[in-house]
């Protein structure tokens, strides 16, 4: 078990590059560094090549190690009910997204479908990050098998999680269609215009719709902190787990802003990038056990 836990810890974090590494490429309009090239790169040497070219490396070095994992995960584990169904999706949804981005490459996409990229990836991600936590559950440190999750919370958690791609997908769309600076002021568009929405290009109004889209998730994931709060105080998995995520969001938010303030502060988007897929990836641990409380 101590390897399957260290191969589950990496490949988790390999899975975190292949996301932001995604997004630097977007990022940094790097998409073509290698040239109409897959997966051979071509192409004069650059800064765009040298991304894009690390990009792949990291994305194909994710495929090794997320393909083990579950292979070893289904062997070791397969046991446990959930081991096969996330060992599948980790695999399908990391081939998925390589096809997508060599599909980018090869041929012309329309923005709308680029988008698609990240969200793919997410999902993947999101697979592994669970398969990870269930390898670490073996051993019992934690009482998640005690949690029951009512009705109305789960409800909540899956309509969150389906909100969440949404936003996720529109977030994505801002930066392929290179309006992230579209707006140069926060919270609205224009400073001193809060209201002048006929005048909005279409940049503007992706931009806008994007912001709209992250403060309701940003609402809903504290109206849901507080209503845990008062029902669920006493258990760890639950009150914790949930606190982390307010802390994740309100940190997206918050970058979200900053990427403004600085002008598109490459870091800082990355940053931004980062912390929605760790919001993701506990939101759909909370589906696991939303899951699990059907079967109690």
């Amino acid at each position: 078990m101590k390897f399957l836990k260290w191969l589950a810890v990496i490949s988790t974090l390999i899975m975190l590059g292949v996301l932001v590494g995604g997004a630097l490429v977007t990022k940094t309009d790097s998409g073509m560094g290698c040239g109409a090239n897959w997966p051979f790169c071509y192409g004069d040497w650059s800064m765009e090549m040298f991304i894009e070219l690390s990009h792949r490396l990291v994305s194909g070095t994710a495929g090794i190690f997320v393909l083990l994992l579950a292979i070893v995960s289904w062997k070791k584990i397969g046991h446990i009910r959930e081991t096969k169904f996330l060992a599948f999706i980790s695999v399908f949804f990391l081939v998925a997204q390589a096809l997508i981005g060599a599909a980018a490459v090869l041929w012309p996409q329309s923005d709308f479908v680029l988008a698609l990229h990240f969200g793919i990836s997410l999902i993947s991600f999101a697979a592994v990050l669970l398969l990870t936590l269930l390898i670490f559950e073996v051993d019992h440190k934690f009482d998640a098998d005690s949690l029951y999750i009512s009705a109305h919370f789960r409800k909540h958690f899956i309509w969150l999680a389906i909100y969440i791609m949404v936003v996720v997908y529109s977030g994505a769309l801002v930066r392929h269609i290179d309006s992230s600076l579209a707006c140069p002021s926060w919270p609205m568009c224009e400073r001193g215009q809060p209201f002048g929405f006929a005048d909005y290009h279409f940049g503007q109004w992706v931009q806008m719709g994007h912001r709209l889209l992250a403060g309701i998730a940003f609402i809903w994931t504290w109206f849901l902190f507080f209503k845990i709060k008062r029902h669920y105080r006493h258990n760890k998995v639950m009150y914790y787990g949930w606190t982390i995520a307010v802390f994740l969001i309100t940190v997206q938010v918050a970058l979200g802003a900053f990427v403004i303030f600085t002008t598109g502060n490459l870091f800082i988007a990355l940053l931004h990038a980062l912390f929605i897929t760790l919001f993701f990836g506990l939101l759909c641990y909370f589906l696991l056990l939303c899951y699990r409380s059907l079967k109690k």
